[in-house]
């Protein structure tokens, strides 16, 4: 039944961006914009067709973010214009930039948690009955269903709580709210970060069709197989300014990566494989109702076991079960042999496994504090003198791995904020090591990252099994799991379906693992 509810005033109907196929809808010239110590846009140029896919690259850092929020209205330029459909406007707030026809889908999700999926895709847009102030829900409900199935998204219920969603599913409530607003101009940043194969595909068709309607796509990206998939022309950015804008069809993922890093990286994943040492954690026939149900594997010094599965296959929580950080209800776990059943991830840690979780920002940082502090948050036993800490083995501490892991920061009292999606991936397996734990469990380590920051996550996994450290991999990138594990364990609703050898494995034994629950292990 409808109910009454305050409704926000719905805002203005939007100037259509329009044009013919190929024309210019959206043009940025000599964006510039400065924070303290750092030019983080230095006169960038950039120019986005009606009917494209235009795809932003770089390093973080390199100033996509800044200029993402320029365009959606948070940030303000110090200097250039924005021009939409040839006419200059200083785009005041988010607001505005909807009026305008620009729609923005932020890496970070931008929901209500206690409101429905409905309300989240509408908010501040209920639809309205007859009579002023009241919202109809029928129509509402509807118009969400209708919206979800158009853009091929299936599995969620409009009425459900977003924080009853996954990450993924919640990935794709935003795109469905940010497509609601019927805008001219979608940008998209890391749309795909935490989507399944599946999902990619069904979002890269929704994307086709909107093309066909002369919507022009900002797709940012540090997947540039999906950039080489998607793309119709590319931008790079490096270190604030704008190196090129190239047709993608004419480029490879190495030359992208070239103008990306300011060098060639010869190899993607640079594993480098060793002796294989004592087992060090072996998981039997572990079980939580509902959730996975026997799985089995193990992991010896030296060694790197990638966890592959779709969305939803019980990869995580069968990690965050291992980790202390989920129960599980049989099943045994094995570290160095003994029988371990820890009832928290810091009970874990003593014992010497550590869980770097899927969500850093939520889960492993207090993006409040300092690089420092975040650093020593595991280890302040060892930093403490009786009840009070001691903050010069604190600096010390901190010290120690900023300059072990390269961890880039103004400085170790910089707020972890501040960082980009690498260091600060850096900063939280410095708070792992900082107690020497055997076994490292990743989960989506490169989750947001760029390419050159991926490269040295991965050189760091070389050096951790070089020094007789066991890593678990869970990745939704198949090419990673493929480039980085020693051994794949592969999961489907739940189970494990395949276990491959580096050398055995390839992307079609993986897919059917993944895809055929009934196939065996090789």
């Amino acid at each position: 039944m409808d109910r009454a509810e305050h409704v926000a005033a719905t805002p203005p109907p939007s100037p259509a961006l329009q044009g013919p196929p190929g024309a210019v809808v959206l043009e940025v010239e000599g964006l510039t914009k400065a924070f303290p110590g750092v030019v983080a846009l230095d006169a960038v140029d950039l120019d986005i067709r009606a009917g494209e896919v235009h795809v932003l690259l770089g390093e973080n850092g390199a100033g996509k973010s800044t200029l993402i929020k320029i365009l959606a209205g948070a940030l303000r330029p110090d200097s250039g214009a924005i021009k939409v459909n040839g006419v200059a406007h200083a785009i005041t707030d988010p607001v505005h930039a909807q009026q305008l026809g620009i729609s923005t889908i932020y890496q970070d999700f931008n929901l209500v948690p206690q409101l429905s999926v409905a309300e989240n895709i509408y908010l501040g847009r209920y639809p309205r009955q007859g009579v002023p102030g009241l919202v109809s829900w029928r129509r509402m409900f509807r118009d969400a269903a209708a919206l979800l199935a158009g853009l091929g998204i299936s599995g969620i219920a409009v009425r459900a709580r977003v924080d009853t969603l996954s990450v993924a599913q919640q990935q794709l409530v935003e795109i469905a709210k940010a497509l609601s607003v019927q805008a001219r101009v979608i940008v998209m940043d890391e749309p795909t970060a935490s989507l399944p194969r599946v999902g990619v595909a069904r979002l890269f068709e929704t994307i086709r069709r909107l093309k066909q309607q002369g919507i022009a796509v900002l797709f940012v990206t540090h997947r540039l197989e999906e950039a080489m998939e998607i793309g119709g022309r590319a931008t790079v950015l490096r270190g604030g300014r704008r190196i090129a804008t190239v047709d993608v069809a004419g480029q490879s993922v190495r030359s992208l990566i070239a103008m990306m890093v300011g060098r060639d990286l010869t190899e993607l994943f640079p594993r480098q494989r060793g002796p294989v040492g004592e087992e060090l954690l072996r998981v039997e026939q572990l079980a939580r109702t509902g959730w996975f149900d026997e799985v089995s594997f193990r992991i010896r010094a030296g060694e790197i076991v990638g966890l592959a599965g779709l969305v939803g296959a019980g990869r995580t929580s069968v990690v965050r079960a291992i980790a202390g950080a989920d129960r599980y209800d049989r099943g045994r776990v094995y570290v160095l042999g003994r029988e371990v059943r820890a009832g928290t991830p810091y009970d874990m840690l003593r014992i010497g496994v550590a869980l770097l979780p899927e969500d850093r920002k939520a889960e492993g940082l207090v993006m409040t504090m300092t690089v420092e502090e975040n650093i020593c948050l595991s280890s302040l036993s060892a930093i403490s003198r009786g009840i009070f800490i001691d903050f010069r083995r604190q600096a010390r501490l901190a010290a120690r791995f900023i300059r072990e892991l390269d961890i880039r920061t103004p400085s170790a009292r910089t707020s972890v904020r501040q960082l980009s999606g690498g260091n600060q991936q850096k900063v939280v397996l410095s708070r792992f090591l900082s107690r020497a734990p055997k076994v490292l469990i990743f989960d989506e380590p490169t989750r947001g990252v760029d390419v050159g920051a991926k490269v040295e996550i991965y050189r760091l996994m070389n050096a951790l099994t070089a020094a007789g450290h066991g890593i678990v991999l869970v990745s939704s990138e198949l090419p990673e799991v493929l480039g980085m594990s020693d051994r794949i364990v592969v999961m489907a609703g739940g189970r494990v379906t395949g276990e491959f050898d580096q050398a055995e494995a390839s992307e079609e034994r993986i897919l059917h693992a993944m895809f055929d629950p009934g196939m065996s292990a090789a």
